[in-house]
């Protein structure tokens, strides 16, 4: 394993995001996933940046009752911001729809908190990345949300799918972020813990 600080723990992923775990899995890490049910209750007046680091602690703490000396807890958050507000996961079709025609040829925010977590300290951080789209047709929104049924995402959308290769047309930052975990981001702070 490259990174060696590392296995002295008992790594635990707290996430049951299929896209988180294939994504640390590709970074060579040995971990298991455990998630908690946690309500994502946002403090009002809380800034963009802090909203998803304050989620990804939030899901951490659940922790902290169950964890063992030798165990590192990963958690994380991804939010969209788009004009001042927080897009959640859509709750149904109509919801879906509502959040993809405001992201329709808009310029959004794709903010991914992440929090390590271990007996001896805790360490958050997050990563941003700047996404545009297209000017999206009302048909092309349904044939996204009727084949692929995006409402366990962030703003309605997977970047990896269909969606992403026919209406982003450029992001600053990084891609991995926007499907859920920025991977890079990850292995600096991993290496340094």
């Amino acid at each position: 394993m490259l990174l060696q600080n590392l296995e002295k723990y008992e790594i635990i992923l707290a996430s049951k995001s299929p896209r988180r775990k294939h994504l640390l899995s590709e970074l060579g890490i040995k971990f298991r996933v455990k998630s908690m049910d946690i309500p994502e209750d946002i403090p009002e007046g809380m800034g963009m940046t802090e909203i998803p680091i304050y989620l990804a602690e939030l899901k951490a703490k659940a922790f902290i009752p169950h964890l063992k000396e030798n165990q590192l807890v990963i958690t994380a958050d991804t939010i969209v911001w788009l004009n001042g507000q927080v897009l959640n996961k859509p709750t149904d079709y109509a919801d879906g729809f509502r959040m993809l025609r405001a992201l329709s040829g808009e310029k959004h925010e794709v903010l991914t908190g992440i929090c390590l977590l271990s007996t001896e300290k805790e360490v958050s951080f997050y990563a941003s990345t700047d996404v545009w789209f297209k000017e999206l047709s009302d048909e092309e929104i349904d044939y996204y949300l009727q084949n692929y049924r995006p409402y366990d995402k962030a703003g309605g959308y997977g970047i990896q799918e269909w969606i992403g290769y026919i209406g982003i047309h450029h992001i600053e930052g990084s891609f991995f972020n926007v499907m859920g975990l920025p991977v890079q981001s990850l292995y600096e702070h991993l290496k340094a813990f």
